[in-house]
Parts: C-alpha cells; structure tokens; sequence
C-alpha cells in the first residue's frame, strides 16, 4: 500500500494500492472493482484508520468482509459510500458506521449489523434475510421519504412514497425474521403511513387510515387509546357540568353564585358521571336529562368501541 500522490475530490489525502495518473484514488474512481484481494485491501484500510468516505464499491465482492473495530466503542466509517448491488453476504459489520451509503440491492444476508449505523442510507431492494440487526440504527425516516416531501411534482411524489412503502415493509420484514418485534411495530406503522399517502388525497380510504393512525398508531401506540380516553372522559365531563345532571332531586352543575370549592366538587362528581358512562357502567346514581342525555349516549358509543380498540391493540402488542 503506497501512498497517493494525487487528492481525492473530497480534499482528502488517500491510500491506494498503486499509483496512477488519474486525479482519482483508486477507492474513489467509479471503475468496477473486481480484484480477488479487494476485501484484503478494504480491510487494511480500516485498520491503517484512514479516511472512508465517499468510496465507490458497487458491485464490489466483499462477501464476509470484517470491518468490526475491536477493542472500540464506535466501529469504523464507510460513510457515504456506493455499494449498489455489492456482495457483503457474511459480512461482519457490528458497529460499522454507514451513514449516507447507498446499499440500494445489495446483498447482506447473514451479516452482522448489530449497533451498525445505517442512518440516510438508501435501502431499496436491500436483502437482509438473516442478518443481525439487534441495536441497529434508522435514523428518524428513510432518504426516499425525506425526497418525496421535498419533491416538485405529484409524479415525483408518489414514485417516492412508494419506494418508502417497499423499503419500510422490507425492514419490518426483516426485524420480524430478527425477533425484533418492537422495531418491526414501527416499520410497519410507517409502512401503512405511506401507503396512506399513495392513496387518493380526499378519498374515504385515506380519511379510515389517518383516523385508525391517529387513535392508535395503526395498532402500535395503545397509548395513544389512553390518552383519547382520558381526553373524551374530560371533555364530556366539562358539558356535563356545565348542562348539568340529576342527582336525584338536585341538579349537579357550575354555578356562578357557588364557592370555588363547591363548584370543583360539582365537576368532580360530573367527571366521575363521565367515567361510569363512557366505561359503560351505569350504577344509576346519577342521572343524565336534557341535552346531556344525547352527549351521555354518544359518550357511551364512543366508550364501547374505544375500549375494545385498547384491548385489540393491546392484545396485539402483547403477544408478539
């Protein structure tokens, strides 16, 4: 390994395995690399800890390639690199950092890509049956998806959205085969997030998939059944006190001429009327007349089908 006379377009000094006239190192250079020592060579550069960046590998063989920095926290960067339809079948990856690389159909099958950074990568047509993906990380959305919202034309932004809605399905696919079912849960939910947005902008579908995805995440965040929960509760609580309900003789409402401590204990018992009434309980203590027996009924419906919804939601999350 000599060192490069020449400066890589990135404006970093390089090592290569030969010298050449080009302006390019040879790492950098876009010409197909098929020597039978390439896996050697790429090894000994992570070791001799120079610079990986912006690499040109696709279609490269690196199949059981160790890039595992061992004895380091972080592992080494092939960051923005281009591995298109590269073999890194085997490959022991465990801690690589390949933010901003282009795996776009390569082949990782069996790989170790435990606590890899794979941050803005493009990972369509990636295969990753049977790779370790324990502790790996995403980055917050896939580079297709970010480009799809910053996309000019209705066309664009399709073609985009649908290359996220395969790229999502495939990681959830692949963190299933894994056991990672939490991972798997939040690929899927955005799974079904973009072939929401392939869907016809004001059509009764995509309204049924916005609404199913803001009660409960497409089944993945119950919490947010919770959370709906205790705000109807709260809600309905506040009109009861303020239209009021039968507490026998007496009628339970905010009065303007009561004592603030009065009028908490009214909305308290109205809170709690709200919450035998949306639980669908019914102890009959207290009584709905008016204008809050029609918010009383709806409650009651909205209250029946949200708890089932938390237990289907529920039920799904727990037993994976």
């Amino acid at each position: 390994m000599s060192k490069c006379k020449y400066v890589c377009t990135n404006g970093i000094q390089c090592h290569h395995h030969s010298e050449n006239d080009s302006n390019l190192c040879y790492w950098h250079n876009d010409e197909l690399k098929q020597e039978t020592n390439l896996t050697h060579l790429l090894e000994q550069r992570a070791k001799d800890n120079f610079p990986m960046s912006g690499f040109q590998l696709r279609k490269a063989n690196l199949e059981g390639i160790n890039l595992v920095h061992g004895g380091h926290k972080e592992g080494y960067k092939l960051i923005h690199a281009d591995l298109y339809r590269a073999n890194l079948k085997e490959a022991h990856l465990f801690g690589c950092n390949l933010t901003g690389t282009s795996l776009m159909k390569a082949d990782l099958r069996y790989a170790n890509l435990h606590c890899a950074k794979l941050d803005s990568c493009n990972l369509l047509g990636v295969r990753l049956e049977g790779a370790r993906l324990e502790g790996a990380t995403w980055g917050k959305e896939i580079i297709q998806e970010k480009m799809a919202r910053e996309a000019k034309t209705q066309a664009e932004k399709m073609d985009y959205w649908q290359q996220s809605e395969e790229i999502y399905r495939n990681l959830r696919k692949a963190s299933e085969q894994a056991g990672l079912f939490e991972t798997s849960g939040h690929f899927f939910e955005r799974e079904m997030v973009m072939r929401r947005y392939l869907m016809p902008m004001f059509s009764s579908k995509r309204f049924y998939s916005k609404v199913v995805d803001i009660f409960c995440g497409y089944g993945e965040r119950p919490i947010r059944v919770v959370m709906f929960s205790l705000l109807a509760i709260i809600t309905f609580g506040l009109l009861y006190a303020g239209i009021g309900v039968h507490d026998g003789e007496e009628v339970l409402k905010w009065r303007a001429n009561y004592t603030f401590s009065e009028n908490i204990m009214q909305l308290l018992t109205c809170l709690y009327f709200s919450v035998v009434t949306f639980t669908t309980l019914g102890y009959g203590d207290l009584t709905p007349f008016g204008l809050s027996r029609f918010l009383a009924a709806i409650e009651a419906f909205i209250g029946s089908f949200t708890l089932a919804l938390f237990v289907v939601v529920f039920v799904k999350k727990m037993t994976r």
